[in-house]
């Protein structure tokens, strides 16, 4: 008997385990932080006179990214950083696992991961295509703003 309780513990802790897991993070607030960009180029959030063709450069760069909905796995919306106020809209989907999200914006792409409720790793990178030119790569922890 005392097996069988024994095992009907085990089997209850992982289900309520497998449950905790399956629980789609929030999103929403706001994220902020700092890190470094390297830059080929220039566009409203590191700004110069550099051309795309001129040898990079590594600049500070602090964003904010401002999580205005969420539909289960799907997040939007706007971002700015201490260099431009652009507000520009950002879509981001969850993957299955709860903790990796990829997404989009008007010139670039997303790959983030959850650290903790209130902690991510966000790296973006920017492609020649968009009207700048300019090209980008980064990746910093960002935290949620605590109201």
């Amino acid at each position: 008997m005392r097996y069988l309780v024994f095992a009907l513990v085990l089997l209850g802790a992982a289900a309520t385990s497998a449950r905790a897991q399956d629980a789609i993070p929030d999103l929403k607030g706001t994220w902020s932080g700092k890190g470094k960009s390297i830059v080929f180029g220039t566009n409203p959030h590191h700004p110069g006179s550099q051309a795309a063709t001129d040898p990079p450069r590594v600049r500070d760069i602090e964003a904010t990214y401002i999580v205005d909905g969420q539909e289960g796995r799907l997040a939007w919306g706007r971002s700015s950083s201490t260099a431009a106020n652009t507000q520009e809209p950002f879509a981001w989907a969850i993957a299955s696992d709860n903790k990796t999200i990829v997404g989009a914006d008007m010139d670039g792409y997303f790959r983030i991961t959850l650290i903790s409720p209130d902690s991510i790793e966000k790296c973006y990178t920017h492609n020649g295509t968009s009207p700048t030119h300019a090209f980008v790569a980064t990746c910093h922890v960002m935290n949620r703003v605590k109201p």
